[in-house]
C-alpha cells in the first residue's frame, strides 16, 4: 500500500488534512522492508535538499502529519528526530518544526547540484552517468568562502614563508627568461625539479626512484584523478580508508569505482577487514592518516604490501602533509618497503610550500611512466614552466629544507597553543598532543552533532570540520577538525571563544526542540 502526502497545491484528500507547507509527493509503502519512519525521513531530507523545502518552511505538527498519511504518531516522531539530530530541521517552542535556515554548507552544495541538474533534465539535457556522480561529489568538507579562518585544515603558515627568497628567485628567471621555458613544457614536467624531487624524497622519505619516474601534477587532486581514469573500470571496487580523504572519494566515484570503507584504528588502515573482496586498488595516508592522525604501523604496512601483491591491486600512497613530525625524524614512506613496483606515490607542496602554487607530484613505477605521462598530456599537457623553474631552486638551493624546519619548530608551539586554549574550553573540547601534522581532533560531548556545532562555529566565522562528514560506514563519537599551523595565538583565542558559544548554542537549540518535540 503506498500512501501519498498530498501537495498542498492539489488540495486535501478526502479525510485527511492539509499539510502547512508544501511538499512534493512523498510516498510511505507498508510493502517496502524500509523502516515507515525511514522512508518519510528520506523522503522529507530529499526535498530539503533539493530545495523544495526551503530554509524557514514550517512541517506539520507530528499529530497532524500522523493523521494525514495514517501512520502512528510514533513513526513521524522518530522521522522528525533524525532529521533534527542531523541538523536538517530546528524546533521552536511553542511554534513548531521548521526547515533550518542555517543548513551545512555541504548541504547547500548538494541542493544547489541538485537543482541545476534539474535544470537541464528540464531543458532535455542529461549528463552522463559518471558526469552525474563527478558534479556532485565534493572534495572537501569545507565550502567556504576563499578568506582563510580558524580554524581551516591543511592551511601553511602564510605569514612565515620567505617570500622575500621566492621573490629573488621569480625575479632572477622572469629578468632573462630561458626561451624553452617560455614555450609548451613537457607532460612530465620540468626535468631539474623532476631531479630535486626525485633527490629529496630519497634523503628525506627513503622513496626509491629515478628522475624520470616524477611526473609534475596540478596538486593532489590532479594526482588522484590520474591514478583513478588510469587504473580502474565503472564498477570495481576501491579500498579506502573510513574515515578518509573526501577528495579521494571522489576522484574515485567519478571513475564509475565502487567504494569499499575499510576501518582505521591506532594502528591505521586494517586490510584484513577486507577479507575476501577483489579490489583494484586501496587508497591509504600511511604516515600521517587524514583525518585522524595515526600512523599505520610496520605489520600494517607490510600485511598491506602482501595483500596488493597476493591480489595483484595497486596502493596509492598519499603523503600530503609527513614533513611535519614533531617526534624524530619523518617516517619511511610506504613505497620505499614496496619490492614488487605495486606503490605509486603521491605528494603535494601545497600543504608545506603555500596551496595557490598548484603543484604535486607522482612518482609511479617505471613500467608505468609512459602511460602516466601521456595521461598527463590529455589531462592538461603541463604546468606552468617557469613555477616549476622557480620551485626547482627553491629546492636545490636549500631553502626548502630550511623551510621545513623552521615550520616544523613553529607547527609545533602552534599546536602547543591550540592545546592551552582547548584546555580553556572546561572539557567542552577535549584533545590530545600529536606526533605530526597540522591539525587535531577535538572532540565533543557525546550528546552533541559535530554536523551541528560546526553549523553553527561556521556562522560565527570559525570554520571547524564535522569528523562525520569523513565518515562513511565506521561512525565514531563526534569530533571538529581543528587545523593550526596556519593561525597565531590570538587567533586560536578567538576562535576558541566562537567554537564554545557554537557548543553552548547547538546545546540549547538541540534542547529547545526536544521540548517542543514533547509538547507536541
Amino acid at each position: 500500500m503506498k500512501v501519498p502526502l498530498q501537495s498542498h497545491n492539489r488540495g486535501p484528500a478526502p479525510a485527511q488534512r492539509v499539510a502547512s507547507a508544501p511538499f512534493t509527493a512523498i510516498t510511505l509503502d507498508d510493502a517496502s522492508p524500509v523502516p515507515l519512519y525511514r522512508q518519510l525521513y528520506d523522503g522529507l531530507r530529499e526535498a530539503i535538499l533539493r530545495g523544495q523545502l526551503g530554509p524557514g518552511a514550517r512541517l506539520p505538527s507530528t499529530r497532524d502529519l500522523a493523521a494525514e498519511l495514517g501512520v502512528s504518531r510514533n513513526t513521524v516522531l522518530n522521522a522528525f528526530e533524525q532529521l533534527l539530530a542531523e541538523g536538517y530541521v530546528e524546533g521552536q517552542t511553542g511554534s513548531g518544526t521548521y526547515v533550518s535556515r542555517a543548513l551545512p554548507e555541504e548541504m547547500l552544495y548538494a541542493r544547489q547540484v541538485a537543482a541545476r541538474a534539474q535544470n537541464l533534465i528540464t531543458k532535455g539535457r542529461h549528463l552522463s552517468r559518471r558526469g552525474s556522480t563527478l558534479s556532485s561529489t565534493p572534495v572537501s568538507a569545507a565550502r567556504s568562502a576563499a578568506r582563510t579562518r580558524p580554524f581551516r585544515s591543511g592551511t601553511p603558515a602564510l605569514d612565515a614563508f620567505p617570500f622575500e627568497v621566492w621573490s629573488h628567485l621569480a625575479a632572477r628567471h622572469w629578468r632573462r627568461p630561458q626561451r624553452d621555458l617560455l614555450g609548451y613544457g613537457e607532460p612530465a614536467g620540468y626535468r631539474r625539479l623532476r631531479e630535486a624531487i626525485a633527490a629529496y624524497l630519497g634523503a628525506a622519505r627513503a622513496v626509491c626512484c629515478a628522475p624520470e619516474q616524477v611526473i609534475i601534477v596540478a596538486g593532489a587532486q590532479q594526482a588522484l584523478d590520474l591514478a583513478a581514469r588510469l587504473l580502474l573500470d565503472p564498477g570495481d571496487p576501491v579500498l579506502i580508508e573510513d574515515p578518509g580523504y573526501l577528495g579521494a572519494r571522489a576522484a574515485f566515484s567519478g571513475a564509475g569505482a565502487r567504494l569499499v570503507p575499510l576501518p582505521v584504528d591506532d594502528e591505521g588502515l586494517d586490510i584484513l577487514a577486507a577479507k575476501d573482496t577483489r579490489a583494484r586498488l586501496v587508497y591509504v595516508t600511511p604516515s600521517h592518516q587524514y583525518p585522524l592522525g595515526v600512523t599505520m604501523s610496520l605489520a600494517r604496512r607490510l600485511a598491506l604490501l602482501k595483500w596488493a601483491s597476493r591480489a595483484g591491486a595497486w596502493v596509492l600512497e598519499d603523503d600530503y602533509d609527513s614533513e611535519y613530525r614533531y617526534a624524530g625524524r619523518p617516517l619511511a614512506a610506504l613505497q620505499g618497503l614496496d619490492g614488487e613496483g605495486r606503490v605509486i606515490y603521491l605528494g603535494t607542496f601545497s600543504k608545506v610550500l603555500f596551496p595557490s602554487l598548484r603543484m604535486g607530484y607522482l612518482v609511479v613505477p617505471p613500467d608505468m611512466v609512459e602511460a602516466f605521462v601521456a595521461a598527463r598530456g590529455v589531462a592538461g599537457w603541463y604546468s606552468p614552466s617557469v613555477e616549476q623553474a622557480i620551485l626547482a631552486d627553491f629546492i636545490a638551493e636549500g631553502h626548502f629544507n630550511r623551510h621545513i624546519r623552521r615550520m616544523r619548530a613553529l607547527y609545533a608551539e602552534r599546536q602547543a597553543a591550540l592545546l592551552c586554549e582547548i584546555e580553556l574550553t572546561g572539557g567542552l573540547i577535549q584533545a590530545r598532543a600529536a606526533e605530526a601534522g597540522m591539525h587535531l581532533i577535538g572532540w565533543l560531548p557525546e550528546d552533541l552533532d559535530d554536523r551541528a556545532v560546526s553549523r553553527e562555529a561556521a556562522a560565527l566565522g570559525v570554520e571547524a570540520q564535522p569528523l562525520s562528514a569523513f565518515c562513511l560506514k565506521h561512525k565514531r563519537r563526534g569530533g571538529l577538525l581543528l587545523g593550526y599551523a596556519g593561525y597565531d595565538r590570538q587567533e586560536m583565542r578567538e576562535g576558541r571563544r566562537k567554537l564554545v558559544a557554537a557548543i553552548n548554542t547547538t546545546r540549547k537549540r538541540r534542547d529547545t526542540a526536544m521540548r517542543a518535540t514533547e509538547a507536541r
